[in-house]
């Protein structure tokens, strides 16, 4: 058994490694300077390819790098250093640029690859956490990746300076994306699967459940009505809708609780004394990350959002589960 002691001292150093990581990311921003406009201008100028390297730790870093440049619009590989000479050099084009990543730029495999670049006339961007070493030295640009210590309590861990070399790679790809001007509609062409892509390539008009499968009522219409109205169509909402087709409100199932809680006879309650008057709506062209976005970025979140044409008439509803799981 651990004692409460035991407990306390596991979330200080917890709180105190966040705290740690947080000023050496604060720090890495407060330092980044022209040097990260060349590092962009010249991975603008050359057509190609970005190659990443890195080992250990920074290796899994410039991974991630890679990773998170492919899918901002600058095409990027990983170069393991070690299987470089021996053929994986062989991914080069001239001029392609590389990013190399480490800690103390004394890596014996990244010194060794270093002269090796300059014969592919590479121009050689160094995330670096050591600007004085020899690594350090062969740089064309250098994006200063130092930490004051680690986030573990014995300054030994790659915690503190891995997520700061990480964050100067994303800043980086960041700084791309906009002297690119990199839009979501192209962020969506490289995401076309999962979530992320339901959401930047789905229309709400293609995941939404139409009028057919959605419980109109009229304002009039009794709570009585509203009820099995809702129950033969369980969607989580009933449109409450004017003789032409508009939407005037919209009832959940927690304005029926509500109602249910407020009142002791309800018999004589209608739909409209119920109803959530001028309820937040989207139309059916929106993505649905922008109906993701309404339903989720505000104090309460909202489960079911009616949809309504340009001119405020209902077309049906979506649901949050329409968008996270794709199913009916």
């Amino acid at each position: 058994m651990f004692s409460d002691d035991d407990k306390q001292e596991w979330l200080a150093a917890a709180r105190a490694a966040i705290r740690i990581e947080a000023g050496a990311l604060e720090g890495a921003a407060r330092r980044i300077d022209g040097e990260l406009v060349r590092a962009v201008e010249l991975i603008l100028a050359h057509p190609g390819k970005v190659v990443v390297t890195g080992i250990g730790k920074s290796g899994h870093v410039a991974r991630t790098l890679v990773a998170t440049l492919c899918s901002t619009g600058t095409a990027s590989v990983f170069l393991h250093p070690a299987e470089a000479v021996h053929g994986d050099l062989g991914i080069y084009t001239r001029g392609d640029p590389t990013v190399l990543i480490s800690k103390h730029g004394t890596s014996a495999e990244l010194l060794a690859l270093a002269p090796l670049l300059r014969g592919f006339h590479s121009p050689m961007i160094g995330i670096l956490g050591n600007g004085a070493s020899p690594l350090a030295a062969q740089m064309d640009v250098l994006l200063d990746a130092s930490v004051e210590r680690e986030a573990d309590p014995h300054n030994m861990a790659p915690t503190a300076s891995a997520v700061t070399a990480l964050a100067l790679g994303h800043a980086l790809a960041i700084a791309l994306m906009c002297a690119r001007k990199f839009t979501p509609e192209e962020f969506g062409r490289f995401h076309p699967g999962g979530q992320l892509g339901r959401n930047l390539n789905l229309s709400v008009g293609e995941a939404m459940h139409g009028s057919a499968e959605v419980a109109f009522v009229a304002p009039e219409a009794s709570l009585k009505e509203v009820i099995i109205a809702m129950t033969r169509r369980p969607l989580g909402g009933a449109c409450v809708i004017l003789p032409g087709g508009g939407l005037a409100g919209f009832i959940t199932d927690g304005d029926l609780r509500r109602a249910l809680s407020n009142h002791d006879d309800i018999r004589a309650l209608c739909a409209q004394d119920a109803m959530t008057r001028s309820p937040v709506t989207i139309g059916p062209d929106a993505t649905l990350g922008e109906a993701l976005e309404l339903m989720e970025r505000r104090p309460s979140q909202i489960s079911v959002l009616p949809v309504v044409d340009a001119a405020g008439c209902a077309l049906g509803v979506i649901r949050l589960h329409d968008i996270y799981l794709g199913g009916r």
